[in-house]
């Protein structure tokens, strides 16, 4: 009976192996900047005033933005290494459209968020996602230029319209 127990966990120890096989490989890759650019103070924590616009400035409805501001990150003393950079902008969704943020907490207006777009003010950026690509050039202050507009996700309701988001400077 030993014998059959053993025989038994050898046969069940090679089933699991096998089960364990491997389908593929994935190779990671990656660099190490000894340093990167400095992102200027004044880019932190800039506040980004939207003002204050009509719901009926939102009359083509769903999708309809209003009250375009430009905003701009600077990066100070890029070294050589570093050719370019993108800006990922995350925070809280918004339900009815993934691409924009959500109105932070305690805000009353309804059907409204915050859309970012790249410095052509026409290409959004979803939530999450990277920028282009910006050229940097070594020894000069960059600056990197978007914009944030209202965006209707229905019928505007008023109310206060107050967003925020963080943001990552990826290099390459």
């Amino acid at each position: 009976m030993k014998k059959i127990s053993l025989i038994s966990a050898i046969l069940s120890l090679s089933a699991l192996q096998a089960a364990n096989a491997a389908d593929g490989v994935i190779n990671f890759t990656g660099n190490i900047t000894g340093t990167a650019c400095v992102v200027d103070t004044t880019a932190i924590a800039q506040p980004v005033e939207l003002g204050t616009v009509s719901a009926t400035a939102f009359s083509g409805g769903n999708g309809a933005t209003a009250a375009s501001k430009r905003f701009n990150i600077l990066l100070k003393s890029c070294p050589e290494s570093i050719s370019s950079a993108s800006v990922r902008f995350d925070g809280i969704t918004h339900a009815a459209n993934p691409s924009i943020l959500a109105l932070n907490n305690g805000q009353t207006a309804t059907n409204v968020g915050v859309a970012i777009y790249e410095q052509d003010n026409s290409t959004l950026i979803p939530v999450g996602s990277a920028s282009s690509s910006i050229t940097l050039q070594e020894d000069v202050d960059n600056t990197l230029t978007y914009f944030a507009k209202y965006m209707a996700t229905g019928a505007v309701g008023a109310g206060t319209v107050n967003s925020s988001t963080a943001f990552t400077v990826t290099y390459q």
